[in-house]
């Protein structure tokens, strides 16, 4: 019940936003995957199967594919567009590490959204166009939520925006200006440079003696010194392939972030040099480049390393890093005097709260989401992928721009959940309960008031429209009312012999601690102010 109505609002605001709906396949041809190399690219979690007669289709986890192949047979003129097309539809992916309950299932089910336009102008439109109809539908469900801007990930595309829920038991950090509206994911906030010059050199470089201390906050309890004196080194590699694939060198990378700070994989992933993809380097590539073992590495005398430094760690001085020699580290290491100027300089890791924020208007705080939505814009990477065309107006073909847009439908209900909950079980937003109200007769099997009242009562919300249950079981109401609070019902109205005869409902929210006395003349009134607010 709760998955209909997260599906109905979602679908009257997809409509009112002049999208279409249809409904893609679940089980799809691979042919559509390898126009796009995502067949290969996308790894384990794409679960590839076969038909009888041995020819490869996929369960699918997205449908950029499919659209893309509908548009190009069923879109052939620029006066058909722009065109948006959704779907609802069961969806896997093979995770590693499926988390609880409905939150990252392997099967699941979502809306997906596809707009085709003729330029990157239209396609702007097309993709405000759903950001107002996302913030619709998140509003609607009742949900605290954020709109961050985002990474493009593994679809593509360079415009992004993630719809968090606030949850403190998200997996996502959501970083956010509260006295602005800059808000981003953890994997985009950008951190700033200090906005001081570097100090000058105070310390000679010292070989100092660190046995047994190979982590930043161990060398800086030894020394005595901050933590935020300690420059940490994370060793990356990157491959270069021949035509075959084959392995034909190997570059070592050293990337250098304050001791305090933690590096950002996905900022590490966009400098030049790493676009193509690294990995962490092995054992026995770092022993190669740096005579050493992990935990007492850094950046004085190296040769054939490149050297990326966080903004931080490029206006540090003074600083201590790892000495290439087993239980050693240089204090007093300072750029220009000691070791190069980094080669490359980069915004590499975490911004932490308390941080200017980067539009200027005040420092930034941090709190934790559950992503439900995703809209992206995608531009041409899948239309040219599949020569997907449409005849312009000056009669020539030209790649559609498209966006895609999703939203978790069953992940809706485990953020609503983690959002909304306490001792007793669920409280769900009035917009996503599966009932609105529940009638509790005490006593229902023994009074024929009661029963009589209960089923008036009941009869008389049904007329108004009112989502309600009437709980007929005849259980007691100690574990009627313990059902019901589990269950998460927004509003309990119950029945007693007493109070019936004094004309008396009990009417009680699942946040409040005790229940009102309402009249019965007044009950449908009470109800209806009770579920508006």
């Amino acid at each position: 019940r709760v998955i209909r109505k997260v599906e109905a609002i979602i679908r009257e605001e997809m409509n009112r936003a002049g999208s279409i709906e249809m409904l893609m396949p679940v089980v799809q041809p691979a042919e559509l995957w390898q126009e796009t190399g995502r067949f290969d690219k996308m790894g384990p979690e794409l679960l590839r199967v076969k038909d009888r007669h041995g020819r490869d289709f996929i369960i699918q986890p997205t449908s950029e594919e499919v659209i893309t192949d509908v548009a190009r047979q069923e879109l052939r003129s620029y006066k058909q567009l722009p065109k948006n097309l959704y779907h609802i539809q069961t969806k896997f992916r093979d995770e590693r590490r499926p988390r609880f309950g409905l939150m990252r299932g392997r099967e699941f089910t979502m809306k997906d959204a596809y707009s085709f336009d003729r330029d990157v102008e239209a396609a702007g439109k097309s993709y405000e166009a759903m950001f107002a109809a996302y913030c619709r539908i998140f509003d609607r469900l009742g949900l605290e939520y954020r709109a961050v801007a985002a990474d493009t990930g593994a679809i593509g595309g360079d415009r992004s925006h993630e719809f968090q829920v606030i949850a403190e038991t998200g997996e996502d950090a959501i970083v956010y200006c509260p006295t602005s509206g800059y808000a981003a994911n953890m994997e985009l906030a950008e951190a700033l440079a200090p906005s001081s010059p570097r100090a000058a050199a105070a310390q000679p470089l010292t070989l100092t003696p660190t046995p047994g201390k190979s982590t930043c906050a161990d060398v800086a309890a030894l020394l005595g010194l901050p933590l935020t004196q300690t420059v940490k080194s994370l060793v990356l590699a990157t491959d270069s392939l021949d035509d075959k694939g084959v392995i034909t060198g190997t570059q070592v990378w050293l990337l250098l972030v304050r001791g305090d700070h933690e590096l950002n994989e996905v900022k590490a992933g966009k400098v030049e040099g790493l676009k193509g993809g690294f990995r962490f380097a092995t054992a026995g590539e770092i022993d190669a480049a740096f005579g050493c073992k992990p935990g007492y590495l850094g950046p004085v005398g190296l040769k054939g390393v490149k050297i990326v430094a966080d903004r931080t760690v490029a206006a540090m001085s003074d600083f201590v890093c790892g000495a290439n020699q087993a239980d050693h580290h240089y204090t007093g290491a300072n750029w220009g005097r000691d070791l190069p100027e980094p080669e490359l300089v980069a915004d590499i890791r975490n911004v932490v709260a308390g941080e200017p924020s980067p539009d200027g208007q005040g420092v930034l705080a941090i709190q934790r989401g559950i992503e439900v939505g995703h809209v992206f814009y995608l531009g041409k990477k899948y239309s040219e992928a599949m020569n997907a065309s449409f005849l312009a107006e000056d009669g020539k073909p030209r790649h559609f721009e498209m966006g895609c847009y999703g939203i978790g439908v069953t992940r809706l209900l485990g953020a609503a959940i983690e959002q909304g909950h306490d001792e007793r079980g669920i409280i769900w937003p009035v917009s996503m309960a599966p009932f609105e109200v529940v009638i509790c007769p005490i006593g229902m099997d023994r009074s024929e008031l009661v029963r009589e009242q209960a089923h008036k009562v009941y009869a008389e919300l049904q007329a108004a429209g009112v989502d309600v249950l009437l709980d007929d079981r005849g259980e007691r109401p100690g574990a009627m009312f313990a059902d019901w609070e589990l269950v998460g019902v927004p509003l309990r109205v119950v029945l007693g012999e007493r109070g019936l005869k004094e004309g008396l409902a009990e009417l009680q929210g699942r946040r409040e601690a005790q229940a009102d006395n309402v009249a019965l003349g007044e009950l449908l009134a009470q109800v209806r102010a009770r579920l508006k607010a």
